[in-house]
């Protein structure tokens, strides 16, 4: 899962994607392919409160499993629920490395409540959105 003594920044994908009505719908893939971009920044840079480095994984799916990942993003699709995946991601990393620092951005609730119980802290889409 990448660099242990690095945070971990999960990112659902399709809720991010999902929270600007800017035209995503009408091309998901391409939608999912300018977040993974903007968050090879995000990988350098940190975000406010959290610096830079942060191994960054893109959690996609339905029409956006074809997205590849980058260099400083790896992109992962789901075969079914995206949110099912994200919280077997966060799972894995704490129990690889228990006090390994988790963020998971997302607005939907459950999932926030799933994750968060398994350690990992939540912030909304706006800390990433480009």
């Amino acid at each position: 899962m990448g660099d242990n003594a690095v945070p971990l920044l999960v990112v659902d994908g399709a809720n991010v994607v999902g929270s600007v009505p800017d035209g995503w719908w009408r091309d998901r893939r391409g939608a999912a392919e300018r977040l993974r971009d903007a968050l090879v920044a995000v990988a350098g840079q940190g975000l406010p409160g959290r610096g830079g480095p942060l191994d960054v994984v893109l959690v996609v799916e339905g029409a956006a499993r074809g997205v590849a990942g980058v260099p400083g993003v790896r992109v992962v699709a789901a075969a079914g629920s995206g949110d099912d995946l994200i919280v077997e991601v966060v799972r894995a990393a704490r129990a690889e490395r228990p006090d390994r620092d988790c963020l998971v951005v997302t607005a939907d609730r459950e999932l926030r409540a799933r994750v968060g119980a398994l350690g990992a802290d939540v912030t909304g889409p706006r800390s990433v959105r480009p």
